[in-house]
């Protein structure tokens, strides 16, 4: 009898918990035309739904676009944006689908989708081509896999501390398989990983206290409908792949690359670098006191560096 009621007393508690995460989902709002018109920059209606981007620097100048990592959207490039414009360079922001301003769409959130976004989006904006690309994170991917898929359309590639293979300690291996269940991937979703991703941001950071509002910057996006349908995707099909072989296309395009790392990185480790530096030989810089977020912490060592790389012939 006594077993009966702490197993009853269990699931009551689970299910006042999970009843209680659902009244309070943050994701109450709608990407209206009503909020593109009060957002910052601006937005162009492509195939999959419109998508939120910021253009700087003179028309004339050679176009640089900026890919933001996995989670955090496009003001994670601010320092960075405001240095190459300075500096002459036609610059482009954009959130990746389902994150910042974005749309949400209802799809499979893989290569295919962010390669695609990023393909029509200079179409669109009839950016002038080749482009140098700068992705970070989950954006040094997608970065190399779009100037991978479209050599013609790229001249020069920045990879920022870039996502190369999947977590392999025990818990993020056991994180993995519940995110890839049906059912329990949205339940824990819900209520657990996207919950904690604010406050997770400030591990990205080796001086976190630098950075006061980061945490409040990154709560605006999860207010709009589908931000934690496209992060459970993304790591459904695209996140959690082994992307040496995006690495290995790249190198054979023979393209100039920097490779850009924090010495500090506790989320895509120092040990990845070499991993890259075999593959690509690329220049390479290694940022001391910076984290995973080396463009952010230490902008006084990274942007002229990228500027300096941007202009060799």
């Amino acid at each position: 009898m006594r077993k009966r009621l702490i197993i009853l007393a269990v699931v009551i508690t689970m299910a006042l918990i999970v009843t209680l995460v659902i009244l309070r989902d943050p994701e109450q709002a709608t990407l209206s035309p009503a909020v593109r018109e009060q957002a910052p920059g601006d937005f162009v209606l492509l195939p999959q739904g419109y998508v939120h981007y910021e253009l700087a620097g003179p028309e004339t100048g050679q176009p640089v676009v900026l890919v933001h990592g996995f989670s955090a959207p496009s003001y994670t490039w601010d320092l960075t944006f405001q240095a190459l414009a300075a500096a002459g360079y036609r610059v482009l922001r954009y959130d990746l689908f389902g994150r910042g301003y974005s749309d949400r769409p209802e799809t499979t959130y893989d290569r295919g989708l962010f390669v695609q976004q990023l393909h029509d989006l200079l179409a669109a904006l009839a950016i002038r081509l080749p482009v140098d690309l700068i992705g970070h994170s989950m954006g040094g991917a997608i970065a190399a896999d779009f100037a991978a898929e479209h050599p013609e359309m790229v001249r020069k590639v920045v990879l920022i501390s870039p996502a190369l293979t999947p977590y392999t300690s025990p818990v993020n291996v056991f994180l993995s398989k519940i995110l890839k269940t049906p059912v329990l991937g949205e339940l824990f979703m819900r209520t657990v990983f996207v919950p904690s991703l604010p406050k997770a941001q400030l591990r990205d950071l080796y001086r976190p206290e630098r950075f006061p509002d980061w945490v409040e910057r990154y709560r605006l996006q999860m207010q709009y409908k589908g931000f934690r349908r496209a992060l459970l995707s993304t790591a459904r099909h695209y996140i959690h792949e082994d992307k040496r072989y995006v690495y290995q296309r790249l190198a054979g395009e023979g393209k100039p690359v920097l490779l850009i790392w924090g010495m500090e990185d506790q989320t895509n480790p120092l040990a990845h670098s070499q991993v890259l530096r075999d593959l690509l030989a690329p220049q390479f810089l290694l940022v001391e006191e910076a984290g995973h977020l080396p463009h952010v912490e230490r902008p006084d060592v990274v942007n002229p560096r990228l500027v300096d790389f941007l202009r060799q012939g």
